[in-house]
């Protein structure tokens, strides 16, 4: 994801917009798109606020969030388990059809990683 532009350089655009310049010639001035000062312009009539809209989906509302107990449990199982396993074992328990990739990721934000012990071998750990 981008980065949000700095309070600084927003509050600079608002206080020449307000100042009677056009929001496309502030943009300018400021260096930023057009379509951010039109934006930001629009959101400071509405709201009163410079501050940035937040980003990204909220932490709990994924696909696989419901099934957290599910994935952990089998994770602590059998820690070897593949990922392509784990997607079959979703799918037959739950019918939720998932990519193995979707539930590495997922594995990973819930802390557990990939590690090799020292015969080698997989394993899993949290």
């Amino acid at each position: 994801m981008g980065k949000s532009y700095s309070l600084d350089l927003r509050q600079r655009l608002i206080d020449r917009v307000m100042g009677g310049q056009s929001r496309r010639s502030a943009a300018e001035d400021l260096a930023v798109s057009a379509s951010f000062a039109v934006k930001l312009a629009a959101r400071h009539e509405e709201t009163g606020s410079l501050e940035a809209a937040t980003q990204g989906r909220p932490r709990g509302t994924g696909k696989l969030e419901p099934y957290r107990d599910f994935l952990i449990g089998r994770v602590k199982g059998t820690p070897d388990i593949t990922m392509l396993e784990l997607a079959g074992a979703l799918e037959a328990q739950h019918g939720v059809a998932v990519d193995p990739a979707s539930l590495s990721r997922f594995l990973c934000k819930a802390g557990f990683s990939f590690k090799k012990n020292a015969a080698g071998g997989r394993t899993r750990s949290l």
